[in-house]
């Protein structure tokens, strides 16, 4: 029986792909490995078809819009074949604000895809433009017709008032419930709300990068902000798991 969440990593990006994999499987960690490509959904689908704790997203990440933006058709015919979507979203960083325009168009045609179908579960980043994400979703995707986590959240306090009233989950990890600053922000997310997740191999646990059994540690740094055991923190994360699971 699974213990732990990972609903936000990349296995396909660790040195060795299935072995991430199987050791997550056999450690029991409900694990979403996202892709940022959906050239790289085949083998992902593959490499996790048999496993019990693992799941892949078909994504289209926003960081390579700039690049991948044609691959929007591939994304759309590979659809049917996943309830999980992912990574996918708008990133407003110096880095990636040239294609910012560009991401819109392709957010827009996931979540208009994702509200056709129905039943999607979208693991959405958005470093700073947690609004724009809002009103896409707003727009786009009624809550009835697919669910949005939203990873690695930075936005307003503002922000994640709205995000819940729009029935948006929160997946957090380890750095950012460390972090000078968040913790009121993180404090005020609805609980019934809240996953966690490693982002690996983008984080890490001590000198390693970390992997889905590492959601543990967020466990630990959240139940120390939310004032609760970690058996506690544990077991609400699982039921929040379950209620997202069940709303498709």
């Amino acid at each position: 029986m699974t213990n732990l969440v990972d609903f936000h990593c990349h296995l396909d990006l660790y040195p060795d792909f299935e072995r991430a994999v199987d050791r997550s499987d056999r450690a029991g960690v409900f694990t979403l490995t996202v892709t940022t490509t959906p050239k790289a959904w085949r083998r992902n689908a593959e490499v996790t078809a048999s496993t019990k704790h693992v799941r892949a997203a078909l994504g289209l990440h926003p960081q390579l819009v700039s690049e991948r933006a044609g691959e929007i058709g591939l994304w759309e015919k590979l659809l049917p074949e996943t309830r999980y979507v992912g990574e996918v979203g708008l990133d407003a960083g110096p880095r990636h604000y040239a294609s910012f325009d560009a991401q819109k168009k392709v957010f827009a045609h996931v979540l208009q895809a994702c509200a056709e179908a129905g039943g999607k579960i979208l693991s959405v980043h958005s470093v700073r433009s947690a609004k724009a994400v809002l009103d896409m979703v707003e727009a786009h995707l009624p809550s009835d017709r697919g669910r949005v986590v939203l990873h690695w959240f930075t936005g307003s306090a503002s922000d994640a008032r709205r995000a819940a009233e729009l029935g948006c989950y929160f997946s957090v990890n380890e750095q950012m419930l460390e972090k000078v600053g968040k913790t009121t922000l993180i404090q005020s997310l609805p609980r019934d709300r809240l996953l966690t997740e490693t982002d690996g191999p983008f984080t890490k646990a001590g000198s390693r990068a970390a992997e889905p059994i590492d959601a543990g540690r967020a466990i630990r740094s959240l139940s120390r902000l939310l004032d609760m055991t970690e058996v506690d923190a544990a077991t609400m994360v699982l039921a929040n798991l379950r209620a997202l699971l069940s709303e498709g």
